[in-house]
């Protein structure tokens, strides 16, 4: 092997060689050993726990390291791993099933495969990286980490090289949960939006029986989103904004987003006066123009 390749797919096989070169460096490629050892800690792709073995608590007892402070030690690394476990594998168990079934969790995301107990759960351990307060009970740090990963939202975002672009999302994430508070002015214009973006899809489909709509019917949140990602967009100093709308929902974004008079929508997707355009349904040309509707 001359050079080591990371990628999403071969994460599983890398980090199998990570456990051997923790049991045995010489078992692994010499280009994987130096890849091992330059690698800083935060960036290892495992969540293989790290507990020391009774002789490195005895010879660090023996050069003056308190047993207890080696304990210690001992749970805060368990605790990173389970941390960092979560951050690799926690939208594995995310609730994004729409029939509710459950996930199998992976034993990486069992406090018990750290060897965590129920006691456990009120014990304090830093939790710097997971921003806010310096430390939480391990019961806390738990269900940020649930809140954050395992929600309805499954968030992958570790294979990313750029550790910069890694702590920029981290740090979105799990600050906040994964969830913003809106006010009650957000919240009644997303609901009209929802609304506007379903009276659209109800109508086309009674109106147009039959007819190739590409409809947003399930995709509503679509509309609202785009509302205000552009609403941002501008805040933020952009003076131009380009989509490239998919057929999918087109008609609604049209309407709903680009402003496009809904009765001038109806009357092309009507085919009225098919003389002048080229096309039928929601995809058509008029004759003389370059454009697509």
């Amino acid at each position: 092997m001359s050079e080591v390749n990371l990628s999403r797919t071969n994460l599983a096989f890398v980090e199998g060689l990570y456990e051997q070169f923790l049991k045995d460096p010489a078992a692994v490629p010499r280009d994987w050993q130096a890849y091992f050892r330059a690698l800083p800690q935060e960036e290892v792709p495992t969540d293989l726990p790290a507990i020391p073995s009774s002789r490195k608590v005895s010879v660090q007892a023996e050069e003056g390291i308190h047993p207890e402070t080696t304990q210690v030690n001992s749970l805060q690394d368990r605790v990173d791993q389970l941390l960092r476990a979560y951050r690799f594998r926690g939208h594995m168990i995310a609730e994004i099933d729409p029939l509710g079934q459950p996930r199998p969790l992976p034993e990486g995301l069992d406090p018990a495969f750290y060897g965590f107990t129920e006691a456990d759960m009120d014990r304090r351990f830093s939790c710097e990286t997971l921003g806010g307060k310096d430390s939480l009970t391990l019961g806390k740090i738990l269900q940020r980490l649930r809140n954050t990963y395992c929600r309805s939202i499954g968030a992958e975002y570790m294979h990313i090289d750029d550790i910069t672009v890694r702590r920029w999302l981290q740090g979105r994430m799990e600050t906040t949960e994964n969830r913003i508070e809106l006010s009650r002015e957000q919240q009644l214009r997303i609901l009209t939006r929802l609304t506007d973006a379903v009276t659209f899809e109800e109508f086309i489909r009674k109106k147009f029986i039959g007819a190739k709509s590409f409809s947003l019917e399930g995709s509503e949140s679509l509309i609202p989103l785009l509302d205000l990602a552009i609403e941002k967009a501008a805040e933020q100093g952009v003076k131009e904004i380009v989509l490239g709308m998919a057929h999918r929902g087109r008609l609604n974004v049209l309407a709903n987003i680009m402003g496009k008079h809904p009765k001038q929508i109806f009357r092309e997707f009507a085919d009225v006066e098919p003389e002048r355009y080229r096309g039928r349904g929601d995809v058509k040309y008029q004759l003389g123009y370059s454009h697509e509707w």
